[in-house]
């Protein structure tokens, strides 16, 4: 299936999505803010994701019985988003029905198999070209009359050496190629090779951008990749800031919350709205993931007030949820996602990793929680190793790894490849290699700016 569906095509639908590497608080917001975005404003708005799922946000989402959100991880323009689905004619009718669609589409009859797949496309410049050559080597012909012309097959008069691409083809890796071609027109086709459109060279020259909302996240690196290519109109977050200059003013909302969550559901009420039960819990989720349960460092006053808002519009009757409290919900999405024990430890590194660009470093700190920090001594070689494997295949500097004790509230570092700065680090080194951070249990809030001003020196 195509990256994008359908959804390219329509030039008024917006993306809203996360950061690569999405946390149940980056999808939770996209699909919150998606929703908001329709209902409030009346935007055709489609909530998207930039990667797999980890194991706790498919928790979440099977528990509310909500669709996943379709996935984009490019928004370089695509084939689909030019072509046309034009009318088809098959083989062995005859011209005079191309010739009617030839009327009604500026010039183009798509002749396409009986199994779907493409034979060939007539123009007005292949039907003079077949009559051109019918009619040279045979004078006989030039008695026929118009209507008698017109019977010959379609099959006849087709140009059937035209390039075919998937619908998923980024335009810019084939442009250069196709524009020394002879070609006009290229078949747009699906998996199967079957019929889906036709795209003419000079919709290429110039494709519509998608357009795009931008939530839980601002800095390129986080971001899906040709971001440059889109229509950005948006963005909304509670990290620290490294956006990209746009080429027109946007709207920018960044605020000091413990997650996007939180200022979703505030801009619901702000406008007077309430939440479906489903979204309210997928965006309580969000904001409990983020907070560990409020209890993140993190966590502000607007935080307490979002989860009880989001509470109220979440545990109703008859909903998936009208059992649950703030807390035995927390704790069920907080076990969703921890342990070490049954994570291949590469898929754990980047489970919620983000890579950061200072001083000349680039460099990634992955999160991940558990419920006993003792067990991290079994896999600690396996997640260097995964952590080294990180490094080589995004061209990085250094890595880290941050597993949280979501009961102790402590965390326990590991680090490769590390630079000697980060020898002054304040934490408590084990014998095993690792550090000791106690009462650390924030990314964002506690480790990171500690590591950013020892690179920065």
């Amino acid at each position: 299936m195509p990256m994008f569906g359908n959804f390219q095509k329509t030039s008024d639908r917006i993306f809203v999505i996360g950061h690569i590497n999405p946390d149940t608080d980056t999808v939770a917001s996209a699909v919150g803010y998606a929703w908001l975005l329709s209902e409030r404003d009346g935007l055709n708005a489609i909530p998207a994701r930039a990667g797999a799922l980890n194991r706790q946000t498919s928790f979440v989402f099977q528990l509310l019985q909500l669709e996943v959100p379709v996935l984009l991880t490019d928004a370089s323009p695509r084939f689909e988003s030019v072509m046309r689905r034009l009318d088809v004619v098959s083989p062995e009718k005859s011209l005079n029905e191309a010739w009617s669609i030839l009327t009604r589409t500026g010039g183009i009859a798509p002749v396409v198999n009986s199994d779907g797949t493409p034979y060939g496309i007539i123009t007005g410049s292949s039907i003079f070209d077949f009559l051109r050559d019918l009619m040279g080597p045979h004078p006989r012909y030039k008695d026929m009359t118009l209507e008698q012309l017109l019977d010959i097959p379609c099959r006849e008069a087709a140009t059937t050496d035209i390039p075919k691409f998937p619908a998923g083809t980024r335009i810019k890796d084939v442009i250069n190629r196709l524009l020394r071609m002879e070609q006009n027109e290229y078949w747009v086709v699906d998996e199967n090779e079957r019929y889906l459109g036709v795209v003419r060279q000079r919709d290429l020259l110039n494709p519509p951008r998608i357009k795009v909302v931008l939530v839980d996240h601002n800095e390129p690196q986080q971001a899906i990749a040709s971001l440059e290519e889109a229509e950005l109109l948006e963005i909304l977050d509670h990290h620290r800031l490294g956006n990209q200059s746009t080429h027109s003013p946007i709207k920018f909302t960044v605020d000091i919350v413990g997650s996007t969550s939180t200022l979703v559901s505030e801009q619901i009420e702000d406008a007077g709205l309430s939440a479906p039960p489903s979204i309210a819990g997928l965006l309580l989720a969000g904001l409990l993931s983020d907070t560990l349960i409020l209890n993140s460092p993190t966590t502000t006053d607007r935080d307490h007030q979002a989860a009880e808002r989001l509470a109220r519009w979440a545990f109703v009757p008859g909903s998936p949820l009208e059992d649950e409290n703030i807390r035995s919900y927390g704790e069920k999405i907080i076990k969703a996602g921890a342990g070490l024990s049954t994570q291949d430890p590469d898929e754990l590194v980047r489970t919620d990793m983000k890579i950061y660009e200072t001083a000349g470093y680039k460099f990634a700190i992955a999160q991940a929680e558990t419920s006993d920090i003792y067990e991290i001594g079994d896999y600690i070689d396996k997640l260097k190793q995964a952590l080294q494997n990180l490094i080589n295949q995004n061209g990085l500097d250094f890595a880290g790894l941050m597993v949280t004790d979501v009961v102790m509230g402590s965390s326990r570092l590991i680090f490769v490849n590390a630079p000697s700065a980060l020898e002054e680090l304040p934490y408590r080194p084990l014998p095993d290699g690792t550090l000791f951070a106690e009462g650390v249990v924030s990314r964002k809030k506690q480790l990171l700016p500690i590591v950013l001003s020892l690179l920065e020196v």
